[in-house]
């Protein structure tokens, strides 16, 4: 196979192990570790100095290589991501149902869009915590339905079809009565713990779908999740690359997947959180730095924020920018926002040339139709927080918030060919 339809079969892979937040760090940890890297926990000392690590919080995790040559002054180069999307979390009493069949409580997650989740089987997955504040994740495998009504019963849904979230959103999950039947006591079950012992669980609906390459001559991939676990795969790799072969005068190399991006990102494992800047002080403290030093660092370090972004839609063509259409399969995005949506200004938009142009890699600009607002991401966010120069990328998608998200085959290799240039150089 191709180097793009490798990476393309293995980010099906990372998707497939990823139906959680969770899941999502949980996996990325097991290959960095694989790869040499050593997991720090945030409640010890660190040592400091050259070497490869990583930590998780929550849902959340932040990867790091520290070339051997770093000092007090060395800068970071931060490829930010996160690895929530949008999806339906279980609420408190779960069990419910009606007319002899099961249900499930479930709340809204972010943004979904609410017809891609009919009809589908879906899977529970996330994490159960026990009386003692073990956390054990779980996944169900084909558990779930939002079933459709019927066009019988319903003849102008093809002229507009209006959900309401609290009374159609309610999955299927069996036969029986709500009385005695237990939906977390299942769960549980299903990993060995006693359901009396649950006392706390984050648990969301995810497509059981497997990711599949398609089209005339398959350059066409479509899949549950891509927005975002697309960037957290692709600068997940180019973690492990440059962890292989670090370049010595190179800038510390960040990735920092965090979590609850799709809900606003105000959270301890979020962007808005300090789980970035914890890891990046004390990175910097084990360097040596003074807080002027660092203050130096951070003036020469560099943030990518990337996260899936909008391919023109050929049945919709006036809904995007007349002059900027992304296609797919035509590179990674740069993300551009006059109101600072997104991140990028032109100094970071130059930067991102230089690194394209390094990489080999062609890259499109992505701007919103001025009557269409635009979504945001970490970008901002980072920027704000860190004061870290920052440009907004990433791969164009189809469907994006679908239950099932497409893309080109192309696209996610190219963005991880990018930033493993980006890891290893002095922006």
């Amino acid at each position: 196979m191709s180097e793009a339809e490798n990476h393309i079969q293995d980010l099906a892979a990372y998707v497939t192990a990823s139906p959680s937040s969770f899941h999502a760090a949980h996996e990325a940890a097991r290959r960095l570790t694989s790869a040499g890297f050593t997991r720090l926990d945030e409640a010890q000392e660190w040592t400091g100095g050259p070497g490869k690590n990583f930590i998780i919080r929550d849902g959340a995790i932040i990867a790091w290589v520290t070339p051997s040559n770093a000092t007090a002054v060395t800068g970071f180069n931060i490829l930010g991501a996160h690895t929530d999307s949008p999806s339906f979390k279980l609420k408190p009493k779960p069990t419910t149902g009606k007319f002899g069949m099961l249900q499930a409580g479930v709340e809204v997650y972010g943004g979904p869009l609410l017809n891609s989740w009919l009809d589908r089987e879906l899977q529970l997955a996330g994490r159960l915590v026990t009386l003692d504040g073990t956390q054990t994740l779980v996944a169900s495998g084909p558990l779930l339905r939002f079933p459709q009504l019927a066009i019988h019963l319903d003849r102008g849904v093809n002229d507009g079809l209006v959900l309401d979230k609290q009374q159609q959103m309610n999955p299927v999950w069996g036969i029986g009565d709500a009385g005695t039947a237990d939906l977390l006591g299942l769960l549980a079950s299903g990993v060995g713990l006693d359901p009396a012992d649950i006392a706390g669980y984050d648990v969301v609906a995810a497509d059981t779908q497997a990711p599949a390459v398609f089209g005339a001559e398959g350059e066409l991939f479509a899949s549950g999740r891509l927005d975002n676990l697309s960037s957290v795969h692709a600068g997940l790799t180019a973690l492990i690359a440059v962890g292989t072969v670090a370049n010595p005068e190179g800038p510390v190399a960040v990735l920092a997947a965090f979590d609850h991006e799709e809900v606003g990102s105000a959270s301890r494992s979020g962007a808005c959180g300090p789980v970035l800047e914890d890891v990046l002080v004390r990175i910097s403290d084990g360097l040596g730095a003074t807080v002027s030093e660092r203050r130096r660092a951070f003036s020469t370090s560099f943030c990518v924020s990337a996260d899936a972004g909008h391919a023109v839609h050929p049945n919709y063509p006036e809904r995007h920018d007349p002059a900027n259409r992304p296609v797919l399969n035509g590179g990674p995005l740069l993300k551009i926002n006059a109101n600072q949506r997104y991140a990028t200004d032109g100094v970071g938009a130059a930067a991102w040339a230089r690194l394209c142009r390094t990489a080999g890699v062609p890259y499109q600009e992505f701007v919103s139709n001025n009557v269409m607002p635009c979504g945001s991401t970490i970008g901002p966010l980072t920027a704000t927080r860190l004061g870290i120069r920052t440009v907004d990328v990433g791969t164009p998608l189809l469907s994006m918030h679908s239950a099932r998200e497409l893309c080109g085959v192309q696209d996610p290799g190219r963005l991880a060919q990018v930033a493993e240039v980006f890891f290893g150089t002095v922006v």
